[in-house]
This record gives structure tokens, sequence and C-alpha cells, in this order.
């Protein structure tokens, strides 16, 4: 399975994200998926890559040449797409995907993620054979870090804004082993 990850190019202030990200990308590598993430060496992006490496995974980066300009890219992975800017990195991340996974992150995962969930919603893939089928969206609701999301989805729904069922798929986990209900 193709599991596009989105997640901080920082490490937060609470070394937990750091051991949350590590713990995903060693499930993603041990159970034979292919992490797709945003391919950079540093932040919760390196770690997740390198755990999800290190378990046998098989990873790829989608990265920005402004990136790859500025070095961030992750040497270490099995391949790296180089994109001209993020809106073909957003595309590429949302298109290659089976299931999408969000960590804690920035405004860069945010978005990120209402990519995903619009993707998933208006089934708008490049690939007519993705339209046909729903993609998982996943949030590591990591101590309570994407509360406030559930609850502005929530709004939207009783505002009009967005039909429940749409916001009633996407799931919130609170630790990586539950996603052994969510994905096989």
């Amino acid at each position: 399975m193709n599991i596009t990850v989105y997640l901080g190019a920082s490490e937060g202030k609470d070394s937990s994200f750091q051991e949350i990200t590590e713990q995903l990308g060693t499930w993603i590598g041990s159970h034979g998926h292919h992490l797709i993430y945003g391919g950079s060496k540093i932040g919760l992006m390196g770690i997740l890559a390198d755990a999800a490496l290190r378990a046998g995974g098989h990873v790829t980066g989608v990265e920005p040449k402004m990136f790859v300009d500025a070095v961030a890219q992750h040497e270490g992975i099995d391949e790296l797409i180089v994109t001209r800017d993020m809106t073909e990195r957003k595309k590429i991340l949302v298109d290659r995907a089976d299931a999408y996974i969000a960590l804690p992150g920035g405004s860069g995962t945010l978005e990120e993620i209402a990519d995903s969930i619009s993707a998933v919603k208006l089934r708008h893939f490049s690939d007519p054979a993705h339209a046909a089928r729903s993609k998982p969206i996943i949030l590591v609701n990591w101590q309570g870090f994407y509360e406030p999301l559930r609850q502005m989805l929530a709004v939207m729904v009783r505002s009009g804004f967005l039909d429940a069922e749409t916001a009633d798929s996407i799931s919130y986990i609170s630790a990586i082993r539950e996603l052994d209900k969510l994905l096989p």
C-alpha cells in the first residue's frame, strides 16, 4: 500500500512528537508498505524516513527544486521526485497515495490535509482508476493535537459547508497500533 504521510519539517518542542513519528515510520516499513512523504532529511520528515527504511520499507520523497537547491533532501531514500514547486509536490502526494496519514505539523501539513480531504470527497485524482475508490484519511491525534481541527470540521458540518459523511470518514487515532484496525 502507498501511504502518503504529512508532517512537520521541524521536530516540534516536545520529544514525544519525534517518538510517535519514529513509531509510524517503523509501522509502515515493518508492514511492507511504501512511504511517500515530502522528501526532506530534516525535522520529523527525516525521522519518519529513517525509521521506515530501518524497518525495511520503501521510501519515496517528493521535494520541490528549491529545497533540493538548499540541500534539504534525504539522500538515503529509495526514490526522490523533484518537482517545480509546492503545487506539483502536493498533487503527486495526493495522487500516488492509497491512504493518507497526518502527524503533527504546521501550516503546510494543514494545507496538505485539506487537499486530501477535498480530493477524496470529489474523487479528484489524475489516474481515473483512483477515482473509483475511497482513500482513508487518518490523523494521528497525538496528545489531542488535531482536536481543534475535528471541532472546526464539526462547525463546517453544522453550518452546511461540509457534509457529515466526509467529516465522519476521517479517522483519528492516538496510538500507532490503532492503524492495524484501519489499514491492511
